[in-house]
């Protein structure tokens, strides 16, 4: 199967953009090693538990936010694929008036929906982008320090780029929201509130209409208003979704041989053909791995505020709940 991306023009090369002299300041530098990757306990998707290993690499402390994206974008000129409106041909039955540029924005309902349609909750609204993250009328004010949404794939691996860095693995990326825990639920233990603590940002209450805001926040929050885990890093949990490089595939554990006794080192997702999603053959777009959950993960819809969680997402799609961090490798 030939898969076929969106245009050149909307999904915009890393390798158009210039890198300045790269940067550790900010990252942190994680030894790696062998560590359990997945779980067997939540979603089909995770499994099965595994044992993996990764080389040294660094990691950002915290995601991309609004303040660095928009460094970049003065230094490049970079337009997201949010700011670009979308070729019709490469989507078979978009209607003519959907053709403009624009990207997907959570709305809370006013009351209980059906789970299985998230048409009642997600909306394409022309004109959101990562400077106007609810629709026009909007903007950054006071966001600065929020992580940056709104990006899709090619938007993060463009930024890596000009950085000097790339976008992490999903072992390297599960590796590091582990905090060095084992076998751990979340990034700090095995209680999602130990003792009423909020320890990330996610959806309380009943979703999607109802927030308590037990953490203190309706939406996204500043990358730095809760606790690092225990490789210093924040918002590994909730906040936003995390882009990685893998292509989505389901985990697989190869068999070993005979008295070998080998971990699987830095292993890596399937293909961009293999990753396309089954239910869309007529628009052939390859999907990432998203890890992380985010601020509309609850214990009542989507319960990925875990290290072990992921989730498939097409290239082009972006939304109000997807950033993304960087890594570097020595």
């Amino acid at each position: 199967m030939t898969v076929r991306t969106p245009s050149a023009g909307r999904l915009k090369r890393a390798r158009d953009v210039q890198a300045p002299a790269p940067s550790r300041a900010g990252m942190r530098r994680l030894e790696g090693g062998v560590f359990t990757m997945g779980s067997d306990r939540y979603y089909p998707e995770e499994r099965p538990a595994r044992k993996v290993r990764v080389d040294p690499f660094w990691i950002d402390e915290t995601p991309v936010t609004n303040r660095q994206f928009a460094r970049f974008v003065a230094a490049t000129g970079h337009k997201t694929v949010a700011e670009i409106a979308p070729d019709p041909a490469d989507y078979p039955g978009m209607p003519p008036e959907m053709a403009k540029a624009g990207s997907l924005v959570f709305r809370q309902t006013p009351g209980p929906v059906p789970l299985r349609d998230v048409s009642q909750w997600w909306s394409f609204e022309f004109g959101a982008d990562w400077r106007h993250p609810l629709g026009p009328g909007s903007n950054l004010r006071g966001l600065e320090d929020h992580p940056v949404v709104h990006v899709a794939y090619p938007d993060a691996e463009a930024y890596a780029a000009w950085a000097g860095k790339a976008l992490p693995t999903e072992a390297e990326w599960e590796f590091a929201a582990r905090g060095g825990l084992a076998d751990r639920e979340f990034a700090w233990g095995d209680e999602l509130a130990p003792g009423g603590a909020m320890l990330a940002n996610y959806w309380q209450g009943a979703f999607p209409y109802i927030n308590t805001e037990e953490d203190g926040w309706l939406r996204t929050s500043p990358v730095r208003a809760y606790p690092p885990n225990g490789h210093g890093l924040h918002d590994m949990i909730g906040n936003v979704w995390e882009w990685t490089c893998d292509w989505y595939a389901l985990p697989t554990v190869e068999p070993k041989a005979p008295g070998a006794c080998c971990t699987p080192a830095n292993p890596r997702g399937g293909t961009e053909a293999a990753s396309v999603d089954p239910l869309t053959p007529d628009i052939p777009i390859g999907r990432k791995v998203l890890k992380g959950g985010s601020h509309l993960c609850a214990e009542s819809y989507c319960q990925r505020y875990r290290p072990a969680a992921r989730h498939p997402q097409t290239i082009d799609s972006s939304t109000t709940h997807i950033g993304f961090r960087c890594v570097a490798r020595d």
